[in-house]
């Protein structure tokens, strides 16, 4: 099924609204130094029908396009991909901030990771002049490799060995955790550094 067959007339607002959040993001401050740039890159999309209807499912909901606007925050996604931790919090205070956005919902699964260890933060917005909502998700590259790994991977209930690949998968996202948290540590360090030897030059 396409996304012209399953959103119908109401897709053209979806676009303009991925439109907008894309517009939005080109409003980030660009002057700042390579090494202070939070932003490594940002992608868009507008849920899949697929996805869409399996999430309905799974709602125990009808599975129409309706249906599904109503019910749902994310038809329209906007994912933003930081290198460190630090700047995820960033982002996240930079978006509030925005006219162009009302907060709806916040998820910090950072400090509180959901059970199999997924890591990143949901800002469930309302777009007020398109009078739709979108769901925003900013996380780490290291985060993001893991998320992307394990909904790939795409593994079913009741197969063999399930506990374990849901253990092994837990492990590998707190490893990537710590792994993001050493390289947090070490540019702390490095820019500690930086200041102690510019205030070293002005003496």
């Amino acid at each position: 099924m396409t996304h012209e067959e399953y959103y119908g007339p109401t897709l053209e607002i979806l676009r303009y609204a991925e439109k907008q959040l894309r517009d939005m993001m080109e409003l980030f401050p660009k002057q700042l130094p390579e090494n202070l740039k939070p932003i490594v890159y940002y992608c868009s999309r507008i849920k899949s029908p697929e996805s869409m209807i399996h999430k309905m499912e799974c709602l125990e909901l009808p599975t129409d396009c309706r249906t599904a606007l109503e019910n749902t925050f994310d038809a329209v996604g906007l994912r933003i991909i930081c290198a460190f931790t630090e700047d995820v919090y960033t982002i996240v205070s930079w978006l509030k901030a925005r006219k162009e956005l009302h907060i709806l919902r916040e998820k910090d699964y950072i400090t509180y990771p959901k059970p199999n260890g997924y890591r990143s933060y949901h800002l469930q917005v309302w777009l007020p002049d398109l009078e739709i909502p979108a769901e925003i998700q900013v996380r780490t590259i290291a985060t993001d490799f893991w998320a992307t790994l394990e909904h790939q991977l795409k593994y079913k209930k009741d197969i063999p060995h399930e506990e374990l690949i849901r253990s092994e998968l837990k492990r590998c996202a707190d490893e990537i955790a710590s792994v993001d948290l050493s390289m947090q540590t070490i540019r702390d360090i490095i820019r500690t550094s930086i200041e102690e030897n510019k205030q070293e030059d002005l003496k």
